[in-house]
């Protein structure tokens, strides 16, 4: 058993742990609570902004614009939203998990590059050897549409010039403070056929009424260059997607972390509790042994 010294030290040491594990736990609640707002209040105009474009992409054979057209897919984009830091769980692990599982499902004669944002997903890709074509780190927790701007740019402006055929985004669904999951959207092409997948992810009470909004053929009226509106219209729903994206790791990661951060403080306390108890075990028996010697020094002169 190790003396009194280690263990006061030992004590002292996760004491000073469980402060800074508390404290983060602390700072990751605020942050989750302000990202959790963002996302929510967001969530329904992304959800039905992206409905009325597909709706409107498969409801008008007409259109011919780059963002719509699908093509045999020979190259594919992949964006990968992680954190900047670690100590978050395993929100990092199981997004990476899912990136790598899609990769290893695709066609050997595909292409992929990826983008990553957050640093532990750009070094997690570096690190297996995958084509890493850009990274972003610096976004704020705060995200508004402007910061997205340079990412969105480059999406569009690589898939309109045939760089690529398919652009995904893999990144995290905040359920709740306690559920994270981990999801994969594709963006582009703004498929036509995308509605009807929808259908099958939604709840089965919901599922009956959403699919008879999708039979129902809708009759759109375009006023002015149907070409330059429907790209413009692509665009900002398209940068939309990436931002609620961004919104919905965000809340993931903070959520993950508060978790994380509050089982290390428990941890740490059952810790002291354990470490306290051997002190005292070991302080008793230094007791006992001191009033043995004692005794045996007093029958001893006597």
């Amino acid at each position: 058993m190790p003396g009194t010294k280690e263990i006061k030290r030992r004590i002292k040491s996760v004491k000073n742990t469980k402060k800074i594990t508390k404290a983060m736990e602390l700072v990751a609640a605020s942050k989750m609570k302000r990202a959790v707002a963002s996302t929510v209040a967001s969530r329904l105009y992304a959800e039905y902004s992206w409905e009325i474009l597909t709706s409107i992409a498969k409801n008008t054979e007409e259109i011919n614009h780059p963002l719509f057209n699908e093509r045999e897919v020979k190259n594919i984009l992949l964006i990968l939203i992680t954190s900047n830091r670690g100590l978050c769980g395993a929100y990092n692990a199981q997004v990476i998990k899912k990136i790598l599982s899609l990769i290893q499902q695709e066609n050997k004669n595909v292409q992929i590059k990826i983008i990553t944002i957050g640093k532990k997903g750009d070094v997690a890709m570096r690190r297996i050897g995958q084509n890493v074509v850009a990274s972003f780190f610096e976004l704020p927790d705060q995200i508004s549409l402007s910061d997205i701007s340079p990412i969105q740019k480059l999406i569009l402006n690589e898939y309109s010039i045939g760089t690529y055929d398919k652009v995904l985004i893999v990144y995290t669904d905040f359920i709740s403070a306690l559920t994270q999951k981990p999801n994969i959207k594709q963006i582009l092409p703004i498929s036509k056929t995308e509605l009807k997948e929808l259908v099958n992810t939604l709840k089965e009470e919901k599922k009956e009424e959403f699919s008879n909004k999708i039979e129902k053929k809708v009759d759109y009226l375009f006023e002015g260059d149907l070409y330059n509106l429907i790209g413009s219209l692509a665009e900002k729903l398209t940068r939309m997607q990436i931002y609620q994206m961004l919104l919905e790791s965000n809340a993931s990661e903070q959520s993950s972390r508060m978790i994380a951060m509050k089982n290390a403080s428990d941890a740490s306390g059952e810790m002291i509790d354990d470490l306290t108890l051997m002190f005292n075990k070991a302080r008793q028996s230094n007791i006992t042994r001191e009033i043995s010697e004692i005794s045996a020094g007093m029958a001893s002169v006597s």
